[in-house]
């Protein structure tokens, strides 16, 4: 395995794990919050993160907006 193929792999396992966490943290607050407001953006962004990277978001998204 090359260095580049490790920081992508290493970038992705990141950014999965703050996309599931982020999803979590967006169930537990009232869909018209402000915070909830802010977590979407940064939830979008992970989307289309995830997404370029080819990674199937399919069984991951359990917000699916």
């Amino acid at each position: 395995m090359e260095i580049n193929e490790i920081n992508t792999q290493e970038l992705i396992q990141k950014n999965i794990e703050e996309f599931s966490r982020l999803q979590t943290y967006m169930v537990l607050v009232d869909k018209n919050s402000e915070a909830y407001k802010v977590m979407k953006i940064r939830y979008i962004e992970l989307k289309v993160i995830l997404t370029s990277f080819g990674t199937n978001l399919t069984e991951l998204d359990v917000i699916k907006e």
